[in-house]
């Protein structure tokens, strides 16, 4: 039953994390100061460089993500910037308890999405992608 399920559990699998990171990206970009001035409250060097890198990320990794376009590279790429991001914007471990369980559902949450992108990087984007298409016509 399931290789009959691969194809679109693949595609739908890559769309629904990808739209964890287009539309952040999108509102980086029309937010980019207060997106550069969070960054910097939480202690980030070069808010602005590290704001632009969020949305190059988010947005340029995300939507390679989605249609499944050198996949396995922007998956990995948004993973290890998840990885970044969550033991920066998520420190669960040195703030009052009275924030503590919404901090550490949020940076589990975010090492949960890794293990997915992870899943992606090692197997690759399936049958519905752009890099399947690219291999198909020898690419």
């Amino acid at each position: 039953m399931f290789n009959s399920l691969q194809n679109p559990l693949s595609f739908i699998g890559r769309a629904l994390i990808a739209l964890l990171f287009i539309p952040a990206g999108f509102a980086k970009i029309g937010g980019f100061a207060g997106t550069a001035g969070y960054i910097a409250a939480m202690g980030v060097p070069l808010p602005f460089v590290a704001a632009a890198i969020a949305i190059a990320v988010e947005l340029g990794l995300g939507i390679l993500l989605l249609v499944g376009f050198q996949t396995r590279w922007a998956a990995l790429g948004i993973a290890i910037f998840t990885v970044v991001i969550t033991f920066i914007f998520h420190k669960f471990w040195g703030i009052p308890a009275e924030m503590v369980m919404s901090q550490q559902q949020a940076f589990f949450k975010n090492i949960g999405v890794v293990g997915g992108l992870l899943t992606i990087a090692a197997w690759g984007a399936g049958a519905w992608s752009v890099d399947a298409k690219l291999n198909k016509s020898g690419n």
